[in-house]
């Protein structure tokens, strides 16, 4: 236990001497969450700037911009033609461009389906995709109204018209988000995959740094020659500070946000626990097979990254190809996530989470496969330090 303290201790004093141990951790998490909570503070995107090109001008194009306008997400802006049109969307000045075509209105009443076209700019993913759903639903409603003021004519009753304009009456429950809050939809696990990201390039750094500047045989020698006192003295250290910014976290989400949670919030921040501690084994065993601390860190940030990717909150994994769904085992995050459903929208319970309890242990069996090699490392230092 003295060896342990003796390691605690030498890595305070690191950290008093080198600030980027705080700025890197403290300081990026503080300015994500403040980024992602106000960004997404109102919920969902609004007043997306949608260009309108009305080359008909008549009463039923009037009446479909200015219903497009007085949507939630959209905000109408009018252009005399298409090309100043295009300009200002190739510059990100619009998100959309809807073309009304000369004699809309007559080929309406004449029943000759006029065409109408739309451009949506995917480059910016979400916008485009809302303006997209915006736009389509306008489309929609407004071929609707004029289907029903013609049924209208034909003496049909509104009960007969409404079972031609929709036959099928659907009921949507929209589980552990019914207010499509994009901000609970993607702080949930944009925060903590930022965490997992921090704590991994963090751990590269404070065991490849003792490499780079040959300070591990003062490490070695504090630890009594052992190398599991010198990497567990300094992961101690480390799995406070990130547990304490993950719980932090946890009760900034689920308590003063208010983010939607049908579990517990207890089981919440054991899943953060578990996710902490496999990060910092996966950190471990990246600096241990490699190191050499510019390869480490590029490691670490690229299999950070694609944890996003392959996490499955925005692309479910069922959908990649089956070597892409084994590949996402490897990832914390993804049981992270896994847990979190079951939990935080299913509320199952211990039952449904067991497994990924097992799962997140699973990666503290890791560092030991590589700890004889960070030892060699660590008394010979003939790895390259530049």
């Amino acid at each position: 236990m003295k060896k342990y303290l003796d390691v605690i201790k030498r890595e305070l004093e690191i950290w008093r001497k080198r600030p980027v141990y705080f700025l890197g951790s403290i300081v990026v998490m503080l300015f994500c969450t403040i980024f992602y909570l106000t960004f997404l503070g109102d919920g969902v995107p609004s007043k997306l700037p949608i260009g309108v090109v009305d080359y008909d001008n008549s009463s039923l194009t009037r009446n479909f911009i200015r219903q497009l306008n007085s949507t939630q997400l959209g905000e109408v802006i009018m252009y005399d033609d298409y090309a100043s049109a295009r300009k200002d969307m190739e510059t990100g000045e619009i998100t959309s461009i809807c073309v009304l075509p000369e004699g809309m209105y007559a080929d309406v009443q004449a029943q000759r389906k006029p065409e109408f076209t739309f451009y949506v700019n995917t480059l910016y993913f979400l916008g485009g995709s809302l303006a997209y759903k915006d736009i389509l639903t306008m489309i929609n409603l407004t071929s609707g109204a004029v289907k029903r003021q013609v049924f209208r004519m034909k003496g049909m009753s509104e009960y007969a018209i409404m079972g031609q304009l929709r036959p099928v009456d659907i009921d949507i429950h929209m589980i552990g988000n019914p207010t499509m809050n994009y901000g609970a939809y993607l702080a949930n696990m944009m925060l903590p995959g930022v965490l997992q990201m921090v704590i991994v390039i963090l751990v590269i750094y404070s065991l490849g740094t003792e490499l780079k500047y040959g300070t591990s045989g003062h490490l070695l020698g504090i630890s009594g020659g052992k190398i599991m006192p010198a990497v567990g003295g300094k992961m101690a250290l480390y799995t406070l500070l990130f547990t304490s910014l993950g719980f932090s976290l946890m009760l900034l989400l689920y308590w003063v946000m208010g983010f939607p949670l049908k579990g517990s919030l207890a089981l919440m921040l054991l899943d953060m626990f578990l996710l902490v501690i496999a990060s910092e084994a996966v950190g471990i065993v990246i600096i241990g097979c490699v190191p050499v601390l510019r390869f480490a860190l590029s490691i670490g940030a690229l299999y950070s990254v694609m944890a996003f990717s392959l996490t499955g909150f925005t692309l479910p994994v069922d959908a990649f190809p089956a070597a892409i769904r084994g590949i996402s085992e490897i990832f914390p995050l993804r049981h992270y996530y896994l847990f979190y459903v079951q939990n935080g929208i299913f509320g199952t319970g211990f039952a449904g989470v067991w497994k990924e309890i097992v799962h997140l242990m699973l990666f503290q069996l890791l560092p030991f496969l590589v700890l004889v090699r960070l030892k060699k490392a660590y008394i010979y230092q003939n790895y390259p330090k530049q």
